[in-house]
């Protein structure tokens, strides 16, 4: 992405923002890359199967449930920028195309925890193969601990972003 901050070099302030350090406007323009690249990918989930093409993320729900086990959907709904009611609305389709079940919750009685079915963790695993199938040809100049450093910093400022978030709730 070309930056449309009027860069100046290394450490420089920019006339766009003359208060900005040479740090920021590079945590900023990652930020604006993974934006752009969440909308890539949403698109490219939709065609694929990978996200509900009203933006559900079925596979990220299912994934959640197969590493994690029975969740609450509002335990669901944490774990996401997201509402609880957008949440519900997934795991009330998924139920309805049998890939997930409501269940007794030993913890609350009207919370139920929702589950993979056989039927949803066979979905998921297709799911998964076919993600790995699309992010095996993809990056192939990149270097294995780059893409995996490249990872970790996103993980770091996601952290960050929530954590900023949740102070301003």
């Amino acid at each position: 992405m070309t930056s449309a901050r009027h860069r100046t070099g290394a450490g420089q302030r920019t006339a766009a923002h003359p208060t900005a350090d040479s740090k920021g406007e590079a945590i900023a323009e990652l930020m604006l890359e993974v934006a752009q690249c969440f909308f890539k990918i949403r698109a490219l989930g939709q065609k694929t199967g990978l996200i509900t093409s009203w933006g559900g993320g079925a596979f990220g729900f299912m994934r959640s449930l197969a590493l994690l086990g029975p969740l609450t959907v509002p335990q669901i709904a944490q774990m996401r920028p997201t509402s609880r009611q957008r949440m519900q609305r997934l795991a009330d389709e998924l139920a309805a195309e049998g890939l997930v079940d409501f269940i007794d919750n030993p913890k609350h009685r009207r919370s139920k925890l929702v589950q993979l079915t056989p039927k949803g963790d066979a979905r998921y695993r297709e799911l998964d193969i076919r993600l790995l199938a699309i992010a095996s040809t993809m990056g192939v100049a990149l270097d294995e601990a780059d893409v995996r450093r490249s990872a970790e910093i996103v993980r770091q400022l996601s952290n960050d972003v929530k954590t900023r978030a949740d102070r301003l709730s």
